[in-house]
């Protein structure tokens, strides 16, 4: 039997307290209902139909290219009434799972348990036990412990609140079968809307039985309603990603402090210190040192690499057994290649800086390349911006550069040159020459610094 599988996206979120449709709020740095689309593609889903409402021009265009139909919901009127809004668009001979766009953590392996479930003439029923099931919608079972109904808390009894055992809104069944018990509902309760769980109640009364499975934890079920729940889920996304970084052996020394943005594989016998955000596409290699409040971008790191403390490291590919910072700044397009030293308050920007070279302090090279085994001075700039292009600075191999120089761009330096302390370079240097550009020194002798006037 085909998977359809119909996201219900279309809430408001009022609690929330945002201009932001609810659904667009992020976990790990990935909007709520992007997470339940990469969740139902896993599954393998022929078909998936994401019910939008609130806020609908933002979310298309946030999530334009995910691979989904749209169903439009343009009046609120529950859950009932936002699946029937998107039932015609799935198989007549498909099963049809449902799920939520705002309970980002469900997992793969819970669905799976549930869906082989679903067998010809049923309905399968995600549910979970809770200390405190307040604001949950009750399961309620006949003296055979089968599922008779779901009531929903606003029109339970006072014995019926006291059940534990509470309805998550995930469910399964097939679609002829779903089609048929929507085209049932009414809108006879507290709050008239056309609820989904109702047709648990139908489907009983034709002789239909319920099967229910547990979530493998209470996060992956739980919704978010407002800004103190999105924290929480927050949380538990973050250990769920740093547990697996675990388990591959990389010692994480606070779990509690990495922020995973995106996705990331990292090597063994690896080392990240606290407060450390890892975002966008990653790759970490073998042995790797993460320096404390480190921010690394859509980068590679390869094995080796040491980054001390509070340096920034975006789109950049980093070579093996390099040193970075601390408080060195990485910028796009740069490359770094093996044992690169590049050294504390040193930026770099789309650069390719070759085998064994040195920027170790207070420098800038942007748009530059630089030949093997270069040291550059501290304070070194490469100045390649006029006020309206960019140009090229090109440092062959084993030039030395000694401090506070200004490399005036377009400019070359050729193989084993030395530029002298304090220049201003603005033509090309030959290979093995030596160049100096100072101010001749003035010395007076005796000379006495002014004082203030007393008053």
């Amino acid at each position: 039997m085909n998977l359809d599988i119909v996201i219900l996206a279309a809430g408001a979120g009022t609690r929330m307290r945002s201009s932001l449709p609810k659904v667009l709020h992020r976990v790990g740095g990935i909007p709520l209902l992007q997470h339940v689309i990469n969740t139902s593609e896993s599954l393998g889903a022929r078909k998936i139909c994401v019910v939008h409402g609130h806020g609908s021009e933002q979310v298309l265009k946030e999530l334009k290219d995910a691979r989904v139909e749209w169903a439009l919901q343009s009046e609120q009127l529950g859950t009932g009434h936002a699946v029937q809004q998107a039932i015609v668009e799935t198989d007549d001979e498909s099963c049809v799972l449902i799920l939520y766009g705002d309970v980002p953590l469900i997992t793969e392996s819970t669905l799976q348990r549930l869906l082989s479930c679903v067998k010809s003439g049923n309905i399968a029923l995600l549910t979970a036990k809770l200390d405190n099931p307040q604001g949950y919608g009750r399961i309620i079972r006949n003296t055979q412990h089968l599922v008779e109904s779901i009531v929903e808390e606003k029109d339970a009894t006072d014995a019926q609140r006291l059940v534990q055992e509470i309805n998550t809104g995930i469910l399964a069944a097939s679609q002829s079968d779903l089609y048929r018990w929507l085209g049932n509902l009414k809108n006879d309760n507290a709050a008239q809307e056309y609820y989904l769980t109702d047709i648990i109640s139908i489907a009983v009364k034709e002789g239909v039985k319920v099967e229910t499975v547990q979530a493998d934890s209470i996060e992956e079920i739980s919704g978010i309603n407002d800004c103190i729940q999105l924290a929480a889920i927050e949380r538990s996304y973050q250990l769920r990603q740093v547990e697996t970084l675990m388990k591959n052996g990389v010692t994480v020394y606070d779990p509690s402090r990495l922020d995973i943005r995106g996705n990331v594989n990292c090597g063994q016998d690896s080392y990240i210190d606290v407060n450390v955000i890892l975002e966008g596409d990653v790759e970490i290699g073998n042995g790797v040192s993460i320096g404390a409040n480190t921010i690394i971008k859509n980068s590679r790191i390869a094995d080796g690499v040491t980054i001390n403390a509070n340096c920034v490291i975006e789109n950049a590919d980093i070579g093996m057994q390099c040193h970075i910072g601390p408080f060195a700044r990485i910028r796009p397009e740069t490359v770094l290649s093996e044992n690169v030293r590049i050294g504390n308050f040193v930026e770099i920007k789309k650069s390719h800086i070759q085998q064994g070279s040195k920027v170790n302090h207070l420098s800038y090279v942007g748009d530059a390349t630089v030949g093997k085994n270069v040291n550059i001075g501290a304070g070194t700039i490469t100045c390649n911006y006029d006020g309206a292009n960019k140009h090229h600075t090109e440092i062959e191999d084993d030039v030395f550069i000694g401090s506070d120089t200004q490399l005036v761009a377009p400019v070359k330096i050729g193989a084993g040159a030395t530029i002298g302390a304090g220049s201003t370079i603005t033509r090309d240097v030959t290979s093995g020459d030596l160049a100096l550009s100072r101010s001749k020194q003035v010395v007076r002798e005796g000379w006495e610094r002014p004082v203030k006037n007393k008053k």
